[in-house]
């Protein structure tokens, strides 16, 4: 069963927030009573770790990172058709022939009209390299030498600036489950109705703050919604980890029986 913890729906008017940190303190009242559950933090770079900052330190849970890249669509790369995502593990050699156990690809059923055999096969595999390069920079950026916490047998928060298709979080969400967490809790500030609906039977919790029934984009729902770089990513992560070191083994997908 799909819980809502708290959301809220809103006029025509976009719900606003000051910045990710805002919105990320607002998450985190209404998280509070996880607290005490032995929570992971885990944030969708970049924006979602500024989000996901503020709900670690008020949970005093680590912070970890689920890497993840939409798929843009031909001559639109801003159109999500799809994401990839990984819980952090080098996928190696193998990330290229799409046989890596740490990634999850996912294909939009429908949207905007456009439905999964809009996109040519050679699209998305040339798009889908492309993005695991730019992955695989960012593992190696943000990731060197710095300890993921543990998922198994814990509630995962996983946390983004806001849902717009929703293929980067769908993509996260089955990376994550693939390592055994006792349960997923799905948190952004911002979403469509009907693309949070999508969550239901797959998150065993979701929470959303505000469902602008006018929603076009995420951006317009911050009144700082500047671009965040490797720079703000590392800067936030040593924060977290000083705060609440995640007691993982260095570099691996550790899984606890």
């Amino acid at each position: 069963m799909v819980h809502r913890l708290g959301n809220r729906g809103t006029d025509n008017r976009p719900a606003l927030f000051r910045d990710r940190a805002d919105a990320g303190r607002r998450l985190a009242d209404r998280l509070l009573p996880l607290r005490d559950q032995d929570p992971v933090v885990l944030a969708l770079p970049r924006g979602g770790v500024a989000v996901a900052a503020e709900i670690a330190r008020s949970l005093h849970a680590p912070l970890g990172l689920v890497l993840v890249r939409k798929l843009g669509a031909p001559h639109q790369p801003e159109f999500a058709i799809g994401a990839i995502a990984s819980c952090g593990a080098s996928c190696g050699a193998s990330c290229g022939t799409g046989g890596s156990e740490a990634i999850e690809t996912v294909i939009n059923p429908a949207i905007g009209g456009y439905s999964p055999q809009s996109w040519p096969r050679s699209w998305i595999t040339r798009e889908t390299e492309n993005q695991l390069e730019e992955l695989e920079r960012r593992r190696n950026t943000y990731l060197a030498g710095r300890k993921q916490p543990a998922i198994a047998g814990r509630i995962a928060i996983l946390v983004d600036d806001g849902i717009a298709t929703g293929a980067t979080m769908l993509a996260a969400l089955q990376a994550v489950r693939k390592e055994r967490p006792r349960a997923v809790v799905v948190a952004v500030p911002v979403a469509p109705a009907n693309r949070l609906a999508e969550f239901n039977g797959l998150a065993d919790a979701t929470l959303c703050l505000e469902t602008p029934v006018d929603f076009q984009a995420i951006g317009p729902c911050y009144r700082d919604f500047h671009q965040l770089d490797d720079t703000d990513v590392i800067r936030l992560l040593d924060r977290a980890g000083k705060t609440n070191p995640a007691p993982e083994v260095q570099g691996s997908r550790h899984r606890i029986s």
